[in-house]
């Protein structure tokens, strides 16, 4: 059984196989369809009325904000930290610069303020009292992590299935394996021809992201895709493509952006550090495996 729906400017498709009863199935799809919604009202920088948005306009004073939010970010600011400040999720004003600041459904064109010389380091969170403090103007994107996020909130509904997989626009969580009980083969999208696989994987039981330059450009700045460097405001390109394996989609999601981030150096040796799995593209279209994959 399998229903599709839209969230966070991609495709969502839900497929369960499972001989347990269908109203079962059905409202378990739709608890997970609701983490979607849920995850996206409270993390998108495309709604200046989203909780994030809200939060981003209160400035040196503690704000409480839900699970929804203030997860994602600790997790950000920790691979912020990680990374000494390569992956930071303060990067949000150079994305609007860039031109990535329209909502997808409602053609709203968010335009901010923050401070220039903002960092990840300007974001202060308490873990006791669940509050956000900004110490400067900033907009924070989530983008590397929030779908990652919402991927293993849906799939914690779904546990209880022998099969299944929640795939949010070719980053997903594949749970069991699949209808001939065989592990779940997933392919990687090629960056030049989007109808074919450039690898194929073998995942069950977890998480399969993919950052890629292919994906979305600036329509703003030449040379410039949604991935970012934080310093330089400049995209990086010694790969084309950063797939990450991990037992959890925000980890795969966030690391995948993180490996393309630190380019042709930094990525091996961030994806070993983590222990993960990776599939690192080239801009020759060389493939670099990492781990067992």
């Amino acid at each position: 059984m399998g229903k599709t729906k839209m969230y966070m400017d991609t495709v969502v498709d839900i497929q369960v196989v499972t001989e347990q009863p269908q109203h079962l199935v059905e409202a378990s799809i739709d608890r997970a369809f609701a983490a979607f919604r849920k995850v996206e009202d409270a993390c998108s920088r495309f709604s200046q009325d989203s909780e994030l948005m809200i939060a981003c306009r209160r400035i040196a004073a503690p704000v409480p904000v839900s699970s929804y939010l203030f997860e994602p970010l600790r997790f950000a600011l920790e691979i912020a930290e990680w990374t000494n400040g390569v992956f930071d999720p303060t990067v949000g004003k150079t994305m609007e610069e860039c031109g990535f600041n329209r909502h997808y459904l409602s053609g709203e064109v968010i335009e901010s303020f923050a401070d220039a010389s903002v960092t990840y380091r300007d974001i202060v969170m308490d873990e006791h009292n669940r509050t956000l403090y900004l110490k400067k103007p900033m907009v924070i994107d989530l983008g590397a992590v929030a779908k990652g996020f919402a991927i293993d909130l849906a799939s914690r509904e779904l546990q209880r299935f022998e099969r299944f997989v929640v795939n949010a626009g070719g980053d997903l969580y594949a749970g069991g394996s699949d209808e001939r009980r065989n592990v779940w083969k997933i392919g990687i999208q090629h960056p030049e021809r989007a109808e074919q696989n450039i690898h194929i994987v073998e995942i069950t039981n977890e998480a399969i992201c993919t950052s890629g330059s292919y994906e979305r450009k600036s329509s703003v700045t030449d040379g410039v895709h949604h991935i970012i460097h934080p310093r330089t405001k400049r995209s990086p390109n010694d790969w084309v493509s950063c797939t990450v394996i991990a037992p959890f989609a925000m980890m795969a999601d966030a690391f995948s952006t993180a490996a393309f981030l630190l380019g042709e150096e930094g990525s091996k040796a961030l994806i070993e550090q983590a222990e993960l799995k990776g599939i690192l593209i080239s801009s020759q279209l060389q493939i670099m495996k990492i781990g067992e994959v």
